[in-house]
């Protein structure tokens, strides 16, 4: 992703000494019930409310701040610092757009949107003056493994890698499996060496191609999120991997993002870029 954010004149909520309200939007998804728990036990965060459209679950505990069907009707009643979204990627795109129009900065965790939306977000969010993040993985792990895999990057002509993710998810390969490919290519002044298969015994045995690097997708039960990139040359193998094996590996990420993105404008792709590992 092209765009970048740049630095706004807000300071960050340490600079500020105070705490940071937030909004939740898909608060009643999975990662949103993570999120209302955990980011309540942060001292410098402070949730203040959430919207979902869908009923709420009998096994899910009472929220102790209000949540409402949509965002319009949530910001009648509270007024957040920033928003956070974990919905699908139509829902996020419209959220955003709402949201910053009213000059509210955005995280956004939701992950399929297009060229289009963000580059619409990027545009509202510096109309607005304020910022906004999209990430596809807030694992401060992963996007460590993304700059770990980019220096090995420069070094090794061949690699390929490996995404595993619970049964539920619906796209393949990750978002974060897209990313890292793209950040291995960008570390490089030449192209990965390919293979020599030439026999397919059986179709798709090799994995997806995105471009000059091999995709390999895993669905299965008991898994959160796993990505893992393999490298081999002469007489030697390297393997760097990353396991989210709950989705409170993501909460750090998500906190550290709200803490910080009142000091950006415009549009933030990765949270990698936030923690200024690019």
């Amino acid at each position: 992703m092209a765009m970048r954010a740049r630095e706004g004149n807000r300071g960050s909520p340490t600079m500020r000494d105070e705490r940071v309200r937030i909004a939740i939007c898909g608060a009643r998804g999975r990662m949103g019930q993570e999120l209302l728990l955990a980011l309540a036990r942060d001292s410098e965060i402070d949730v203040v409310g959430g919207c979902d459209p869908r009923p709420p679950v009998d096994a899910a505990p009472p929220p102790t701040v209000p949540i409402t069907l949509s965002l319009r009707d949530l910001l009648q009643i509270v007024q957040p610092d920033v928003l956070v979204d974990f919905t699908t990627a139509e829902a996020a795109a419209d959220n955003a757009a709402f949201a910053l129009a009213r000059s509210l900065p955005v995280v956004i965790g939701t992950t399929g949107l297009t060229e289009t939306e963000l580059t619409k977000i990027d545009s509202v969010a510096r109309e607005a003056n304020v910022g906004a993040l999209v990430a596809p993985n807030f694992a401060v792990g992963a996007n460590l493994l993304m700059q770990f895999a980019k220096i090995a990057s420069r070094f090794f002509d061949s690699a390929e890698v490996v995404e595993i993710h619970h049964d539920e998810k619906i796209d393949a390969p990750s978002g974060t499996a897209i990313m890292i490919a793209q950040a291995m290519r960008d570390a490089r002044d030449r192209p990965f060496a390919g293979d020599h298969v030439t026999k397919h015994v059986v179709p798709g045995a090799r994995g997806g191609a995105h471009r000059d690097l091999h995709i390999h997708s895993v669905r299965l039960p008991g898994y959160v999120a796993t990505h893992e990139v393999l490298f081999g040359g002469q007489g030697q193998s390297l393997t760097i991997r990353h396991d989210s094996i709950g989705r409170d590996s993501f909460v750090p990420g998500v906190a550290f993002a709200v803490k910080h993105i009142r000091g950006q404008v415009g549009l933030v792709y990765g949270l990698d870029r936030l923690m200024g590992l690019t």
